[in-house]
């Protein structure tokens, strides 16, 4: 699932905290770690209707027994950042949610760390209806708790005019200061700024080289970590015989089997799950393709998925027609695989 570890309480709050123990080590100024940051806080994944930055109801039992254990738990383990969320909380955005930021973060979990909020997560207030303008949403994002902005101007530009006339108070400037520089103190930076870079001459001669992927450990970690929930009339695993049909477009898109949030990826260098399935099967199967449909028809969503490059291609053939040759195709075959996603910038 897109930004999150799963849907098991129990297991993402394990997940959380090996990642957090593997990446920050003992010391988060040694060489070779980081500071890691627990996000979104809180409730991301508990969206209405799962449409991201969407709304969150939710009463407080269910809410503390199977959503926010995970975030406790990657805390625990030592976490020195929390990034808060876009989405609101029954009824208040988490930016300015003074309950979760200081009574259940500071003060039940007694966190020290820095809080950042989401990217456009002030702005957004307007949006939300609880601001009025950048002001009055920087003001109520720091008063709530909120240590660091993140990619706007609003704390550089409004806060200054805000400590001057008694809306923001020394304190809390000092206290959010306190939080940014004590991150950078813990990850060395005041004894080295650039302990993390390495000596010169340190970086991979390819940045992008085959070998820097892993894909041998990748797949052993799949192999490992999969999980099979149902097995109806013992489907898999799947004979390397007769004839194979694989639909739906996304089965042959090296762009989005990436998955989002993968801009620094490179498409040449992924495996779509067609190109998967022949190299499994090799000559012992016939394996059949049918796109079946386009990703949308939407033209302003296509331009939004393609603003930076092309990632939806569109086949220009009517629905019907794609239809029609799936269901041609699938006519064909002894089995079907259907590839069912979103586009990786949806």
């Amino acid at each position: 699932m897109s930004e999150g570890l799963g849907e098991d309480t129990f297991l993402t709050g394990e997940i959380g905290r090996t990642l957090v123990t593997a990446i920050q080590g003992k010391n988060p100024g040694d060489r070779h770690t980081l500071m890691t940051s627990v996000k979104h806080f809180a409730l991301y994944g508990a969206v209405e209707g799962g449409r991201d930055y969407n709304s969150v109801d939710m009463i407080p039992q269910k809410m503390f027994q199977d959503y926010m254990p995970p975030y406790k738990t990657a805390l625990d383990a030592g976490s020195g950042g929390v990034m808060v969320a876009l989405n609101s909380v029954n009824g208040t955005p988490a930016t300015v949610d003074r309950w979760l930021l200081q009574d259940v973060l500071r003060k039940a979990w007694h966190f020290t760390g820095i809080t950042a909020r989401d990217h456009g997560a002030i702005k957004e207030l307007i949006k939300h209806g609880v601001a009025a303008d950048p002001e009055q949403a920087a003001k109520m994002a720091i008063n709530a708790g909120i240590n660091m902005s993140m990619s706007d101007e609003y704390f550089v530009k409004y806060l200054p005019g805000l400590i001057q006339r008694g809306e923001v108070s020394q304190a809390t400037l000092d206290d959010a200061g306190r939080h940014v520089l004590n991150v950078k103190y813990d990850m060395g930076l005041f004894r080295d700024p650039y302990v993390h870079l390495g000596p010169a001459g340190s970086d991979p001669v390819d940045t992008n080289a085959e070998s820097r992927l892993h894909r041998a450990e990748a797949r052993q970690v799949a192999r490992a970590s999969l999980v099979l929930l149902k097995n109806r009339i013992n489907t898999l695993s799947l004979p390397k015989q007769g004839t194979l049909a694989v639909v739906v477009p996304l089965a042959d898109s090296k762009r989005d089997i990436m998955g989002s949030w993968s801009a620094a990826g490179r498409a040449e260098q992924s495996l779509t799950l067609l190109e998967g399935i022949r190299n499994a099967v090799g000559d012992k199967v016939k394996v059949l393709y049918a796109r079946g449909a386009n990703i949308t028809d939407h033209q302003d969503l296509i331009a939004y998925l393609n603003q930076y490059e092309q990632t939806v291609k569109v086949d220009p053939r009517t629905p019907q027609a794609m239809i029609d040759e799936a269901v041609r195709t699938a006519r064909q075959a002894d089995v079907i695989i259907a590839a069912v996603g979103e586009a990786q910038g949806s």
